[in-house]
């Protein structure tokens, strides 16, 4: 009895060590990239979750929580220490990426935004903010074009000025509005944040492009498109920064979707790793 109680104790504790030994590891990843870079490491990584009472997926997003933790972090760094912000997320609230990237575009030392994968939205708009921006060579970035509950600005200004105002609701009309100041708003930040870097005429093409709806949100801004749009956008992404985020894996779901041999396959030793 003894040795089966023992062996409930320690099937109970095996998440908690095993999570300890994984927050173990991200931080030895974190202090290493900070040594090679003699930078500040700060990631905003988000992951789709899943209810440990209900079992159903959310998705967690840019919160005020995330933007009070980023400025914390961006304040204990003395004003010239670099600082390498790692991203993969999907956007969020307005407010509070637009906190955060205040504080990136004010920060004096260089400010170097990592994608490996993707940094959406308001990933975008502190990808923005930043002075270089290295992503991976599949990664994207997206459009920072405001959304209005469920619909995009651009679109519901679009729907409002298509019929004659006496047949428009006063619902829509007051959401034309609201998603015409948004539009405003959010071309003007954007402005402001490029202004320092480019001459004022390309700041203000790149922030319109940016804003006004001209792609669908979720369309794909991939490393190659950055250039041509004149975005300080390189594939210099170091190796630890990928190791760095194979130690935040998506929850496991009880069965795995994608599988493969977790080795690197190299020409040189042939077709499959040595076992």
């Amino acid at each position: 009895m003894d040795i089966i109680w023992l062996f409930f104790m320690l099937s109970a504790l095996q998440p908690i060590i095993k999570q300890k030994l994984l927050e173990a590891s991200r931080k030895r990843m974190i202090g290493l990239i900070e040594q090679e870079r003699k930078s500040r490491v700060v990631l905003l990584v988000h992951r789709q979750e899943t209810m440990s009472l209900l079992g159903f997926p959310i998705f967690r997003y840019i919160d005020i929580n995330d933007s009070e933790e980023i400025l914390r972090a961006i304040h204990l760094t003395d004003p010239e220490i670099p600082i390498d912000l790692v991203l993969h997320t999907p956007g969020g609230l307005v407010l509070a990426a637009t906190q955060i990237a205040r504080a990136i575009f004010k920060h004096k030392g260089k400010v170097t935004v990592f994608v490996p994968h993707y940094a959406m939205s308001g990933g975008t708009l502190l990808a923005l903010a930043a002075d270089e921006i290295v992503m991976s060579e599949f990664a994207v970035l997206g459009p920072v074009d405001p959304q209005l509950g469920e619909y995009p600005a651009a679109s519901i200004l679009k729907a409002a000025h298509q019929k004659p105002i006496a047949e428009v609701d006063d619902k829509t009309l007051i959401l034309a509005d609201q998603a015409e100041k948004a539009i405003v708003q959010m071309r003007h930040e954007v402005g402001e944040l490029l202004a320092d870097r480019y001459p004022s005429e390309k700041a203000e093409e790149i922030a319109k492009l940016m804003t006004s709806g001209t792609w669908t949100h979720d369309y794909p801004i991939t490393c190659d498109r950055a250039r041509e749009l004149g975005l300080p956008v390189n594939s210099n992404m170091p190796e630890n920064v990928l190791r760095l985020m194979e130690l935040y894996p998506q929850p496991m779901r009880r069965q795995p979707s994608v599988e493969y041999v977790p080795l690197p396959y190299r020409s040189n030793r042939g077709a499959a790793p040595e076992q």
